[in-house]
């Protein structure tokens, strides 16, 4: 370490963690439960080890790599190899170190991590397993970097470091002498300081973790001051915008007139990249009419023959039989479609990229970083370590930026054009031409007798999601990426079977995934398989419990797996005063759903008595997430997921329609506004208990049940195809 870097700041490596933690964790699960009279199912895959465990376990090889520094000016800066996408995460890590290091959570900064692929899998954000995998690295980071501090204060005061205590940002001695963290910095980077062996604090000890704080950004994001990608200042940095084919997928065959458009008003280059045909001007309105004055002739994409009606035949022919006969025993038989829906965040996609002859530096909202550099180095045929990618923080994902391919175009085009480029994607471009959680076709059958469950099946048929940014990097995007979809195939059974399971004891249990390749470019879409596939169950709750002629709340209580569910369900049907009396043409639903070492019940309240505008009026959402960091940011996480149940289950889709959704903007797309949530909200985030589990997917597949159930005892009608109110009310873009 130079003396500079010595004066300006301490740095920590803290050793990875063992395995007995998550293994642990893991088996905690499989305790014995109080019995039932029911019959009982077996343990589902993702009961015994989830796709988080796995994430956490794939981190822990590299978790001892994490970089905390300790300023001279007593602030704390930690290097967070996650993405902020909206969700709250550097808040949520900023009281870990706080916590830690005994100083305020406005004391922390906590700066994006540059893509290092030296981390291997542990710079993936999603599946909701940042908090968990950070959980523990995070804190005994901080923890080593707060015993190195009081050994250096132990050493200039020749005192034993076991009397000294920390608060406040400063370290304090029994004889009332205090030194403040600023003022220890250089000597605690002693490499040949003695430091004894540091642990995290007790949880029973935490006086921040746990505590509602609002979010250390709010302030910035409402006035404007944060950062985006396009309001970066990159010296030299032009507006780029693509003219993207009229099909998805799209190749361009040929531009007539090149040379016109490059002699437009304030147009610095014209430029062919695989994805379509990009200008790049002086401003973006330069930019945006010169791309409208291109005349391109367009080569044919995979999609090009498939409309909605196309995809769900496609789909109900994949299906697979169902098992179980029924003609034996009574039982309720179900089928849904659910269309296909636009991640929509409020940033669309955008990059800047400089790329010279000898190296390139890029800079997007990215949630696989480490992919990204290394598969942006192959295409401009640069090395890895020539090829340097900054994450910044972005204006949501919900799983769109797993991807990353506006990165990718900037960096083909800076390369061709020879200069720095600004690259934006449209609204229109991005609900059109971005990735979209894919169409599902479910069938559902469960058979019940003497007030039993005896079986649940569950066929799941969807249009092939995409994984190939693989687990972050680049051997697993490449596995994914093997002929005949054998690759990723195998990402998405492996996804299906560690978060998709049941809650409840309905005897034979079985969910079983069939993707269909259609050429259509999709991606991971908040709570990825479990929206669908468990909110499509929770309906069918509602009418097996109806069949057997028992209330929704009481019937899945009897059902329920253990007292930790059932817990979550009561203080929600006590919340929401459920069963109260309501209008004809309004009604309550209520639904549950388990994921991540975390679950969760919603009961809303539905007003259908206008059938052209129906609406959620209220909603009690509890959440059991183990051990919250943030209470705060769990109930916004929990808001976020409900609204896009409202969205998806009500109004927003997209229309396939040959080749191109029809939808090109969020008036067009349906996305619930203020005046389709309700005016009513209450979540509960239940005491902490435990390791932390996942949140940031929580909030989807209970809240679709709970509103679709609404909507069934609200109208008398069975919900089958989501979203229910689904026209084309508005006139399309041009292609």
């Amino acid at each position: 370490m130079t003396a500079q870097s010595r004066r300006r700041f301490l740095g920590f490596l803290v050793a990875a963690p063992t395995l007995a933690v998550a293994t642990r964790a893991g088996a905690d699960a499989l305790l014995p439960q109080q019995a039932h009279a029911v019959i009982p199912s077996l343990p589902a895959p993702a009961d015994l080890v989830d796709l988080g465990d796995l994430f956490v376990l794939a981190g822990a090889p590299t978790s001892g790599m994490l970089v905390l520094t300790v300023e001279t000016d007593g602030t704390a800066t930690f290097r967070l190899p996650r993405e902020e996408v909206g969700q709250g995460l550097t808040t949520a890590v900023a009281m870990l170190v706080a916590e830690e290091l005994d100083l305020p959570p406005a004391a922390v900064r906590v700066e994006l991590e540059d893509a290092r692929p030296e981390l291997l899998f542990n710079q993936l954000t999603g599946s909701s397993n940042s908090v968990r995998s950070l959980y523990g690295p995070v804190r005994r980071t901080a923890a080593a970097a707060r015993a190195r501090l009081v050994a250096a204060a132990a050493a200039r005061w020749n005192l034993p470091a076991a009397g000294l205590t920390t608060a406040d940002g400063a370290v304090r001695a029994p004889d009332g002498r205090s030194a403040p963290y600023g003022t220890l910095a250089v000597a605690a980077a002693d490499p040949g300081l003695a430091v004894p062996a540091a642990a995290p604090k007790p949880e029973s000890e935490h006086a921040v973790v746990g505590r509602p704080v609002n979010r250390l950004d709010a302030r910035d994001m409402v006035t404007g001051r944060q950062q985006y990608t396009l309001d970066l200042d990159v010296p030299g940095a032009k507006p780029c915008v693509v003219r993207r084919p009229p099909t998805l997928g799209g190749t361009v065959r040929s531009v007539a007139n090149t040379a016109a458009v490059r002699a437009m008003p304030g147009v610095l280059d014209v430029v062919t990249i695989p994805t379509g045909v990009a200008v790049v001007a002086e401003t973006f309105g330069q930019a945006l009419d010169a791309r409208a004055a291109l005349q391109v002739s367009w080569g044919p994409g995979p999609a090009d023959h498939l409309s909605d009606a196309d995809v769900r035949a496609r789909l109900r022919a994949a299906t697979p039989p169902l098992l179980v006969p029924g003609l034996l025993t009574p039982h309720v038989d179900a089928e849904f479609d659910f269309a296909f829906v636009s991640h929509a965040p409020m940033e669309t996609n955008s990059a800047v990229a400089d790329v010279r002859a000898d190296r390139a530096e890029i800079w997007s909202g990215l949630k696989s970083p480490i992919v990204a550099r290394q598969t942006i180095a192959a295409e401009l045929g640069l090395p890895v370590d020539r090829v340097t990618v900054h994450v910044v923080q972005a204006g949501g994902s919900f799983g769109r930026r797993l991807f990353f391919d506006a990165a990718l175009e900037a960096a083909q085009v800076s390369q061709a054009c020879r200069r720095p480029v600004r690259l934006m994607w449209t609204r229109v471009d991005d609900t059109r031409h971005g990735r979209m959680r894919p169409a599902t076709h479910h069938r559902v059958r469960a058979t019940y007798a003497l007030g039993q469950v005896l079986s649940f099946e569950h066929r799941v048929a969807a249009v092939e999601t995409d994984f190939r940014h693989g687990l972050g990097e680049i051997v697993t995007a490449t596995a994914a990426s093997l002929p005949l979809g054998i690759g990723n195939a195998t990402l998405a059974q492996t996804l299906f079977l560690t978060t998709v399971k049941s809650p409840y004891h309905f005897g034979l249990t079985t969910q079983t995934l069939t993707e269909v390749p259609t050429g259509i470019p999709t991606g991971s879409w908040r709570s990825v398989y479990s929206a669908n596939t468990r909110g499509a169950e929770e309906i069918v709750v509602d009418e097996i419990a109806a069949r057997l002629g028992q209330d929704p709340y009481r019937f899945r209580r009897a059902f329920l797996k253990n007292d930790a569910q059932r817990a979550v369900l009561d203080r929600a049907a006590r919340e929401g005063d459920w069963g109260r009396e309501m209008e004809p043409g309004c009604a309550q639903g209520i639904a549950f759903h388990e994921e991540y070492k975390s679950r969760t019940a919603c009961l809303v309240e539905i007003d259908a008595r206008d059938r052209q505008r129906v609406k959620v009026t209220r909603a009690v959402v509890v959440a059991d997430v183990g051990r919250p960091v943030n209470p705060r940011g769990v109930e916004a996480q929990m808001i976020g997921g409900l609204t896009d149940a409202i969205s998806t289950t009500l109004r927003a889709g997209l229309h396939l329609d040959k080749g191109l959704p029809l939808e090109g903007s969020y008036s067009q797309f349906h996305w619930a506004q203020q005046r389709d949530t309700p005016r009513e909200v209450k979540v509960v985030v239940l005491p902490a208990t435990g390791e932390p589990g996942g949140a940031g997917e929580l909030g989807v597949p209970a809240a679709v049940g709970a509103v679709a159930n609404a909507w069934a005892r609200a109208t008398g009608s069975k919900p089958r195809s989501f979203p229910l109110d689904f026209d084309v009310d508005f006139t399309p873009y041009p292609r």
